[in-house]
């Protein structure tokens, strides 16, 4: 009995590294159609990877300039908030004034 159960943990075992390395090889393949080609052999096919990271180096030369210029909007927005903090003060004690005037 001992030796009966010894043989059938040993066969599990062996299945389940079996499949094991089943779905490692599926996984790898799927991972192979996403990366492309190896580093060793370049030929004219290119992958989604490729195509991806040819895209994001795109959009960081396209957005480089955006920093300084986002630097100078917000100063000149604080500057405007600044003008209208004032015209507030102001349009505040034209309405008092007003509603001084028409309570004598």
């Amino acid at each position: 009995m001992v030796v009966l159960l010894a043989i059938l943990s040993a066969l599990a075992v062996v299945v389940l590294f079996g499949a094991l390395v089943f779905y490692l090889i599926q996984i790898i393949s799927a991972l192979e159609s996403i990366g492309g080609d190896t580093p060793r052999g370049y030929s004219s096919r290119s992958s989604y990877l490729s195509k991806i990271a040819f895209g994001v180096r795109a959009i960081e030369q396209q957005t480089g300039h955006l920093g300084p210029e986002v630097t100078r909007l917000n100063e000149s927005l604080e500057a405007a908030a600044g003008g209208l903090r004032s015209i507030d003060d102001h349009l505040g004690r034209t309405i008092e004034a007003a509603s001084r005037q028409e309570g004598a």
